[in-house]
């Protein structure tokens, strides 16, 4: 802020901290508009991979239709736990420039519980032998003529009832720690508490490490073990580099649009855009450090179980999305992120979070889609055509302007910013140094 502005705080109930009407009015178009487009991504899904939809011979995927549903959960819940992590870590360190975008955040972490509820078609899954992971196939291993001594030491954690108990212990501690922060958080605005402060910096810690856990087995289970032979170490924190920094992206995206809409103008200055700035340009190096190690590891090592998860990824399209990958999720976005002259226009660097997550998809979808393809060493992966890439994206455009209209709609009901947070001062009158 300029030297010479009075720092104010605004009166709680002041219209700058609640949600603009012109944003308000979208939460029944999105939740009903990107319902249909879920439901019609996932039926076009289902009939691309039927063959019905395409022009080739005997090669259908009878895993489309469910991949394309779980790749887009996988984007939102990403973006959704990277959220969370970011409150985590904001209370952790005691941070005062974050405070008064720390709100957006708390709005897209408590969409943790619909996200449990979206999780559902997916444990459904496990009731159709190899309609998504092929380990519910009783004979898969023999039909690849994969090593059964192998296998068999995975079958006591890769079976249905374990695999739901997981997920229940994952959404479990997720939905507890968003509650807990979220409740906490929007109580304060009301009571205005010191404590409240006090009790979710100490419970930080703890919550930091149990999220780390659950995230890291949460990828193993519902990414890696869709080609269940494969495993690398890294997969983990390959995933959450990649929602961490999609997180940081749509906070800023959405913190850009709550003030073009009319409210924070004052509060959220160019000095908090600098610092989210910082982060995405910091993240998009770390989740290019992350898949660079896990490749190159892989890659040293030469061992088949591990490469030919790579391997597959190297033909048909999903060679040209590797590429991308690189250039257009890496390259563009390091070196536009780099000038502080970029980070400190707002609208500029709202358009490259945007862009950084839409790329962010791209590598999701490249990490899900290609075991979509029939069973057998020799299938190349195929995205399904036209129609195939469609249905992705309208599976994935519809669940995120559901869960959009549904962040809208609590958002209505809420402040969009902690008013009565004691680091509030503190954030309003931040500079960078």
């Amino acid at each position: 802020m300029s030297e010479h502005a009075a720092p104010v705080v605004k009166p709680a109930d002041d219209p700058a901290f609640q949600l603009p009407a012109s944003l308000a009015s979208l939460q029944l178009p999105l939740m009903s508009g990107g319902l249909f487009a879920l439901v019609v991504g996932v039926g076009l899904a289902f009939l691309v991979g039927s063959g019905g939809a395409l022009d080739q011979g005997s090669n259908v995927m009878p895993r489309f239709g469910f991949s394309a549903y779980l790749t887009a959960f996988m984007y939102v819940l990403t973006i959704v736990l990277g959220s969370l992590f970011f409150v985590l870590i904001q209370h952790l360190v005691r941070a005062g420039w974050s405070v008064v975008v720390r709100r957006v955040a708390e709005f897209m972490m408590i969409m943790v519980i619909p996200m449990a509820i979206l999780f559902i078609p997916i444990v459904f899954s496990l009731f159709f032998e190899g309609s998504l992971y092929v380990w519910t196939i009783p004979d898969f291993a023999e039909r690849l003529h994969l090593d059964e001594s192998m296998w068999n030491t995975k079958k006591s954690f890769l079976n249905g009832p374990f695999f739901v108990i997981r997920a229940v212990i994952y959404f479990g501690i997720w939905i507890a720690m968003a509650l807990f922060y979220w409740r906490g958080s929007t109580g304060q605005d009301e009571t205005g508490e010191r404590a409240a402060t006090d009790r979710m910096q100490y419970w930080a810690g703890p919550c930091v490490m149990l999220f780390s856990l659950s995230l890291t087995f949460a990828a193993f289970d519902w990414g890696m073990s869709l080609a269940p032979m494969w495993f690398s170490t890294m997969f983990g924190v390959y995933i959450f580099a990649g929602g961490i920094l999609a997180a940081h992206c749509a906070i800023t995206l959405a913190t850009y649009l709550l003030q073009r809409a009319g409210a924070l103008r004052q509060e959220v200055t160019v000095e908090h855009y600098h610092d989210l700035g910082k982060y995405i340009f910091g993240f998009v190096f770390f989740w290019t450090y992350i898949s660079f190690s896990q490749y190159l590891l892989i890659w040293y090592g030469n061992i088949p179980e591990e490469t030919e998860w790579f391997f597959s990824r190297q033909r048909g399209i999903f060679g040209y999305l590797s590429l991308a990958l690189i250039f257009l999720h890496w390259m563009l976005p390091f070196v536009g992120t780099m000038s502080r002259h970029v980070r400190r226009r707002p609208g500029l660097l709202a358009c490259w979070a945007a862009y950084i997550l839409v790329m962010h998809f791209v590598d999701i979808y490249w990490i899900i889609m290609p075991e979509a393809r029939a069973l057998g060493h020799e299938v190349v992966p195929t995205a399904g055509g036209v129609l195939g890439v469609l249905a992705s994206v309208l599976c994935v455009v519809g669940m995120g302007s559901l869960v959009l209209g549904l962040i809208l709609r609590v958002a209505g009901g809420n402040r969009v910013a902690p008013v009565r947070d004691p680091r509030l001062m503190e954030s309003i009158v931040f500079e960078n140094i």
